[in-house]
C-alpha cells in the first residue's frame, strides 16, 4: 500500500501518522500493525494513526504491578477476562484503543466468534485503566478516558502516577478525583478488588 505520510510530532504527545488519501480499512490497519510489531498503535475515530513510544523503565515496572495485582482477582474472581496493554480493542465510533489494562465480561467475550477474537475485536471493555507516565499528556488520557466512557465502559481509571492523583469515570457522572489516595476499590462491578497504591506511587 502507498500513500502519503504526513508526520507531525509534539513533546510528551504521541506522533500522529496522516494518511491522506483515506481511511485505513480494518485489514489495512492490521498488516500496518504486523508490519510495526515493536510499535504500540492506535487508530482514533478520526482515522489517525497514534504511534506510542515503548514505556520507561519504571513506568513498566508500576504497570506490571498494576497487572499482577488485578491479575490475581480476577484469577480468582472468574466473571471476566483480562487484557494487557498491547491488545486493541475496536470501539463504535471507530477507533482502535489500546488500555494499559482492560476487563470484560466472559457474556461479552463468549459472544464473540472466534475471527473476532484473533482480531482488534468489536468490544468495548467494562472496566479499563490507564497509567500515566512521565511522557503522557494528561489532557490527551483525560480525551482518551471521557471516549472510553462514551463508548461503553462502565468504569475507568485514570492513575497519574506524577501527581499520585486517580481520576475515576462512570457514565453519566461527573469524574470523581481521589488525591494521594491509598487505595482504590472497584467498586460493585469488581466486587472484592481494591488495588494497594504503594509500589504504584513509589
Amino acid at each position: 500500500m502507498s500513500a502519503t505520510i504526513q508526520v507531525t510530532t509534539f513533546d510528551n504527545e504521541p506522533m500522529l501518522i496522516n494518511f491522506s488519501f483515506r481511511r485505513m480499512t480494518d485489514s489495512e490497519f492490521e498488516n500496518f500493525c504486523h508490519r510495526n510489531p515493536d510499535k504500540r498503535i492506535e487508530l482514533s475515530k478520526e482515522g489517525k494513526i497514534i504511534v506510542m513510544p515503548p514505556t520507561h523503565t519504571e513506568t513498566g515496572r508500576k504497570n506490571f504491578k498494576l497487572l499482577l495485582s488485578f491479575g490475581n482477582w480476577a484469577e480468582s474472581d472468574k466473571t471476566g477476562q483480562c487484557f494487557e496493554s498491547s491488545t486493541g480493542f475496536t470501539f463504535p465510533n471507530g477507533a482502535k484503543r489500546s488500555p494499559d489494562l482492560a476487563w470484560v465480561r466472559n457474556e461479552k467475550w463468549n459472544a464473540l466468534s472466534e475471527k473476532e477474537k484473533r482480531s482488534f475485536a468489536p468490544l468495548v471493555p467494562d472496566f479499563m485503566v490507564e497509567l500515566r507516565s512521565d511522557t503522557d499528556s494528561l489532557k490527551t488520557l483525560q480525551n482518551k478516558m471521557k471516549e472510553y466512557i462514551e463508548n461503553g465502559v462502565s468504569l475507568g481509571w485514570l492513575i497519574d502516577t506524577l501527581k499520585r492523583k486517580i481520576y475515576l469515570y462512570r457514565p453519566a457522572q461527573k469524574v470523581e478525583i481521589l488525591d494521594n489516595p491509598p487505595t482504590v476499590s472497584g467498586e460493585s462491578l469488581l466486587p472484592g478488588f481494591v488495588l494497594d497504591l504503594a509500589e504504584i506511587w513509589d
